[in-house]
């Protein structure tokens, strides 16, 4: 049976493979990202469905209410909550503390609650699912505002797992480590810029803390994801998927 998902940061990476992986397993996806033309780009690789694009930003409560409001009359079966920016942040005047976080954990806030709603009209159960991060369970210096959100984001969860479970929503996260996105090449980079070496210099050595040697791929989590949301017993979890990191911590 097709059900529907609201996914947001829709346009690349992660939030891409997930809604190709659940279009292609027979389900509708309602896309939510800032980038209207990464969002249409997503749209047309997905298979054939009734799926959806809205632009929206997830720290604006009025520009998520005015696509809550179009979406007033749909049903939706889960909610991926996936966009989220990275980077590091310094205590200065340009500190990224406050944009972050208000992006990556309150963001999160905003969109599960402004859709909830439409979450609530599904009968079977229901799902929020929660990308976080590996570094939700590891520090790294001069990423404290990153830290700190995908944290929160597990907190978040398991308050949301108790709260919903009466209504048969289940409520999970998963914590990829390094994934090989837009996002992750960009962070290799700056890091890379940062202490005077190659990206690919630098990926050795960040491959090094990982026992498989590699990046997880786009797809792989989004297997994981569509998994979740396929279930009906496993709720208020964190899975880590990270091609073994966590285990060197």
């Amino acid at each position: 049976m097709a059900k529907t998902y609201l996914i947001s940061g829709a346009g690349s990476g992660i939030g891409r493979a997930i809604a190709q992986q659940l279009s292609k397993n027979g389900h509708n996806c309602i896309l939510l990202g800032r980038n209207a033309a990464k969002l249409k780009q997503t749209l047309n690789t997905l298979s054939p469905g009734d799926h959806a694009v809205f632009t929206a930003d997830i720290t604006d409560k009025l520009n998520l209410s005015t696509v809550a409001h179009q979406l007033r009359d749909k049903v939706i079966d889960g909610l991926v909550a996936n966009a989220g920016i990275g980077g590091e942040n310094y205590w200065s005047d340009g500190d990224r503390w406050h944009t972050i976080i208000e992006t990556n954990l309150t963001g999160t806030y905003n969109f599960v609650n402004t859709f909830l709603p439409q979450l609530q009209k599904a009968e079977s159960e229901k799902h929020i699912l929660i990308i976080s991060s590996v570094l939700a369970r590891l520090g790294v210096a001069n990423y404290s505002a990153y830290c700190a959100s995908k944290a929160g984001l597990l907190g978040l969860m398991r308050s949301w797992a108790v709260q919903y479970a009466p209504q048969k929503i289940l409520v999970n996260a998963i914590c990829p480590g390094w994934v090989d996105t837009e996002m992750s090449q960009e962070g290799l980079q700056g890091i890379a810029n940062g202490i005077g070496i190659t990206k690919d210099e630098f990926y050795d050595i960040a491959m090094q803390s990982v026992p498989l040697r590699r990046m997880s791929q786009p797809e792989e989590i989004a297997g994981l994801v569509a998994y979740l949301l396929s279930q009906g017993s496993i709720t208020g979890q964190t899975i880590d998927i990270n091609c073994g990191a966590i285990m060197n911590s």
